[in-house]
């Protein structure tokens, strides 16, 4: 789920990052940057997708786990930690906020190798459905894709 940006005059990283909703260090890696001067007027680059459509917010409280939270929401745990970009053995602490996947939506995270035809048996629907749902797909791994469920 991502979208290609033009970077205007005044962007920087810092600036893109809170436009998008995600960090610097994100910016960097999906778009293969070393450093902020590296941008230029006019260049495309790309960010994420509003997460606000398909997540909402979850504040970790004293006590809490992966798995708990998990089971709460009723989601795969692995699935949660990969979209927050942890591991089931990392240490979440109080106060950190996670996103939790909404209701009505299937997920899925690409792996090296994925095609459009892999991705599409994974959720059960043609390839252009993937497509009309996510826009852009670039098929580099652990991009997140988003259908719809239908009843």
């Amino acid at each position: 789920m991502y979208d290609k940006y033009t970077v205007k005059q005044e962007d920087n990283l810092e600036v893109i990052a809170k436009k998008f909703n995600t960090t610097v260090d994100m910016l960097k890696d999906i778009n293969n940057l070393e450093y902020s001067s590296m941008l230029r007027q006019g260049m495309e680059i790309i960010v994420p997708k509003n997460k606000e459509q398909y997540f909402e917010y979850y504040t970790i409280e004293k006590g809490d786990n992966l798995y708990q939270i998990a089971r709460r929401y009723n989601i795969n745990p692995e699935l949660l930690a990969t979209l927050n970009g942890l591991t089931m053995n990392d240490y979440i602490y109080p106060g950190q906020e996670i996103l939790i996947p909404k209701n009505g939506y299937s997920y899925y995270i690409t792996t090296e190798g994925d095609t459009l035809d892999i991705v599409a048996g994974r959720f059960n629907v043609d390839k252009d459905r993937v497509v009309r749902e996510n826009g852009t797909i670039y098929l580099m791994p652990d991009q997140l894709l988003v259908i719809r469920r239908t009843m």
